[in-house]
């Protein structure tokens, strides 16, 4: 009798406390609904984007404001220098010790983000690759490097179009994973990944947030022109010095570096960043569509319904 009791208050505890995760394409209002979702339920929001860890970039980045840090307390927002080694397995750690720590306090809590590899890892956990041969990637980096980023995102369509479609192929370091993957065991990258679950000491709520395609465009076209006149130019001059580190080999960045460097003009410059994060958002929907269990609103959806939808589907959890 006392065993079952102790089993129930475990399974009672782990029920009880639940993430809300906010997904969707980037410009979509995702961190506006993660403040009111966070005052709503009293609680914290983690961040799952992978380059709004970065102190020294804020605006390239969308990363909240600081009027919008002072609405909701924020964890994994510019925690981290461009120089630092940080990976997504770093962030599992990390985030989960919040987590635990946070939950000891609080049965809800908010991550949101659009980096979709972040967010299954928090979610599900990372999978788990054969070790290869360290001499692929030497020579995939010294590919990139002679025959550039398009020649090894021809060679990944080629080897595992699945992951083409899916995995942020305009990161060199995620690219390069994938392919070393695919070479060194003959089998697509998209093959080792999982379908079983890390066992978490909570449950997750996944809130999707989406519009028509042309509408999500429009609001991207506008972003850009928005973060150009907050000074982005500024910003990513200030770190030019630095333009061969890895975090920022990001859109927004990668394509004013040509610009400082004299090889683009700016017009094509802006225009590239627009059509970069056009596909970056298409990614990204694609990745997150996979969750069948995810709950998609359109991005004008009030906070009220989906705060309701939230609380309906929580029921499920106690019962």
């Amino acid at each position: 009798m006392v065993q079952n009791f102790a089993i129930n208050a475990v399974v009672n505890y782990i029920m009880t406390k639940i993430l809300i995760s906010i997904v969707g394409p980037t410009a979509i209002g995702k961190t506006a609904l993660s403040i009111k979702l966070a005052q709503h339920f009293g609680t914290d929001i983690i961040s799952a984007d992978s380059r709004q860890f970065y102190k020294e970039m804020h605006i390239g980045t969308a990363a909240p404001t600081p009027s919008e840090l002072a609405s909701a307390k924020h964890h994994f927002i510019h925690h981290k220098s461009v120089e630092d080694n940080y990976s997504v397995g770093d962030f599992e750690k990390e985030a989960i010790k919040m987590l635990d720590t946070l939950f000891e306090t609080r049965d809800t809590v908010i991550m949101v983000g659009g980096s979709g590899l972040y967010v299954d890892a928090v979610i599900k956990g990372l999978d788990a690759f054969p070790k290869v041969d360290s001499s692929i990637r030497t020579s995939l980096n010294k590919k990139l490097r002679s025959e550039g980023i398009e020649a090894l995102q021809d060679q990944l369509k080629f080897l595992d179009p699945k992951s083409y479609k899916t995995i942020a192929i305009a990161n060199p370091h995620r690219l390069i994973r994938a392919l070393e993957i695919c070479i060194g065991t003959k089998q697509p990258y998209s093959s080792f990944l999982s379908s079983t679950h890390k066992e978490r000491a909570f449950k997750t709520i996944t809130i999707g947030l989406t519009a028509e395609r042309e509408v999500i465009y429009d609001r991207i076209n506008k972003r850009v022109d928005f973060m150009l006149t907050e000074g982005l130019l500024n910003e990513v001059k200030a770190l030019s010095s630095k333009q061969h580190l890895n975090a920022l080999n990001t859109v927004g960045y990668k394509e004013l570096f040509k610009f400082l460097n004299d090889e683009w003009s700016l017009d094509f410059a802006v225009s590239e960043i627009k059509k970069n994060t056009r596909r970056f958002a298409k990614r990204q929907l694609t990745w997150f569509k996979r969750n069948t269990n995810t709950l998609w609103f359109d991005y004008k959806t009030d906070a009220k319904l989906i705060i309701e939808a939230i609380t309906d589907y929580k029921k499920g959890f106690l019962t």
